[in-house]
């Protein structure tokens, strides 16, 4: 008779279990946790996205703010911004709109 070593055939199998949870560990981490790395790159996306908007909205206000000032300091530039944008007019004037195709 043979003796069976219960040792050496154990230790494969039990190697093989845990490098499959280890795997199977890896695997829920990368695309099925809460903090999966599909979603942090789609985060990182996003943020990338709000601060190019950052940018573009702070230009805007800049501009925005030197034009109220100007409006503000001068009644000339806001004449001429209420004839070009409002189209108003004086009372003895007629507006004609030169509509460019």
């Amino acid at each position: 008779m043979q003796k069976i070593d219960i040792k050496n055939t154990l230790n494969p199998i039990l190697r093989k279990k845990y490098l499959l949870a280890t795997v199977l560990f890896f695997i829920w981490l990368i695309l099925f946790d809460q903090n999966s790395l599909l979603k942090r790159q789609d985060s990182i996306k996003h943020l990338e996205t709000l601060k190019d908007k950052k940018v573009y909205y702070l230009q805007k206000i800049e501009s925005e703010s030197k034009q109220l000032y100007e409006l503000k300091t001068n009644k000339q530039n806001l004449e001429k911004y209420a004839r070009e944008q409002y189209l108003m007019r004086k009372s003895n004037e007629d507006v004609f709109l030169i509509i460019e195709e």
